[in-house]
């Protein structure tokens, strides 16, 4: 049922990935046409540092469980390539519980945050007058999601542990190493189509 899971969450986040993708790369294109209208014409767009600061929060928060999904986060891996794999498996499973339970105090108070701006009703101090509960419910949606998949990773990684399954934990949770990396920007270059042998 976990495993699942996980592949449901995996679908899930691949799909928020290219959302949060599109809605940076949409306001990247606002700010550029909003910068070449000044420059040329004079006239401003307006909003459009403020449609990017939303997008760009909105896009990181929905990046975060595929980040974790595909082992995509930065980690000092130094001495860890050189402990043993049980001690790597214990050490990772404490990562992803020291990593959930800021996610819980970050999705916590963006709630709240969400839910003042919603009680007082709230608009942005712009031309735009957005209402602010519409960005900030997006972002913690997307920080809820990290939540719901951090949860499944650690319930997995336990029923690992338990187990003593070091392989699944080492390969769903282990820092990756340089030949993981480069075999997998192989991968993705053969699908792309270019092939660098």
């Amino acid at each position: 049922m976990l495993d699942r899971a996980l592949t449901a969450a995996d679908w899930l986040s691949l799909r928020a990935v290219w959302a949060g993708g599109a809605l940076l790369l949409a306001a990247a294109l606002t700010v550029s046409v909003d910068v070449i209208a000044r420059k040329l014409f004079t006239v401003s767009l307006g909003g459009a540092d403020e449609l990017s600061g939303y997008a760009f929060a909105i896009g990181s928060a929905w990046a975060f469980p595929f980040a974790l999904l595909r082992r995509a986060n930065v980690r000092v891996d130094a001495l860890y390539q050189h402990l043993p794999a049980r001690l790597c498996a214990l050490l990772d499973i404490l990562a992803l519980a020291a990593l959930g339970v800021f996610a819980v105090f970050l999705a916590r108070y963006a709630w709240d945050v969400m839910a003042t701006s919603w009680s007082l009703a709230s608009r942005s101090n712009s031309a735009l007058k957005i209402p602010l509960w519409i960005p900030q419910l997006l972002w913690v949606a997307g920080l809820l999601l990290f939540l719901a998949t951090l949860a499944l990773m650690l319930a997995r990684a336990l029923r690992a542990l338990a187990g003593g399954d070091w392989a699944w934990i080492h390969a769903r949770l282990g820092a990756r190493s340089v030949v993981e990396e480069a075999a997998d920007e192989a991968t993705h270059a053969r699908a792309l189509g270019r092939d660098f042998r």
